[in-house]
């Protein structure tokens, strides 16, 4: 049985642990869904990752400055946790977990379904992003409420999960 909460917070404790940088202030996971993404057939696959970013690099800019929040200006430096490629293990391991738990057609998008009548998009998604989303949120409430993220950093830091757009 594939346990995938499992997987994921064991990989993003391994990955914030190796982070040294003293002056951190916001973590992301980055989740994505894009046509162009393609795992074994499928396409308009998610792929996760995890990146941070630091006083330093935001310019010290002010507390709700857009240059602060905004991953647009953040400095990309990406860990990669699941992408579509046959080497990765994130994917293979979450594909086996999709089939677990009876998820087909991954990256299927019923435009129907997924815009109001004035265009205005209501949808959770291809299928398999919202399922990994929701995943990927149970992981990061877990790094918060089990002190991980405080005792890492010394305080408590938000998680963003997010894509590239935000309402």
């Amino acid at each position: 049985m594939v346990n995938l909460q499992e997987y994921l917070e064991k990989n993003l404790r391994s990955i914030i642990s190796a982070w040294n940088e003293n002056d951190i202030y916001a973590i992301s996971f980055f989740i994505y869904a894009n046509e162009g993404y393609r795992y074994k057939g499928y396409s308009n696959v998610t792929k996760f990752s995890v990146s941070y970013n630091t006083e330093r690099d935001c310019g010290y800019a002010d507390e709700f400055s857009e240059k602060r929040w905004n991953y647009a200006y953040w400095c990309q430096n990406e860990i990669p946790i699941m992408e579509p490629d046959d080497e990765n293990e994130g994917m293979k391991i979450l594909f086996d977990w999709y089939k677990e738990n009876g998820i087909d057609h991954i990256g299927y998008e019923d435009q129907n379904a997924c815009y109001d009548n004035e265009i205005r998009y209501i949808g959770k998604g291809p299928v398999g992003y919202y399922e990994l989303l929701s995943e990927i949120t149970a992981v990061a409430k877990k790094l918060q409420e089990s002190s991980f993220i405080k005792n890492k950093f010394g305080k408590p830091i938000p998680i963003i999960i997010h894509d590239l757009e935000y309402p």
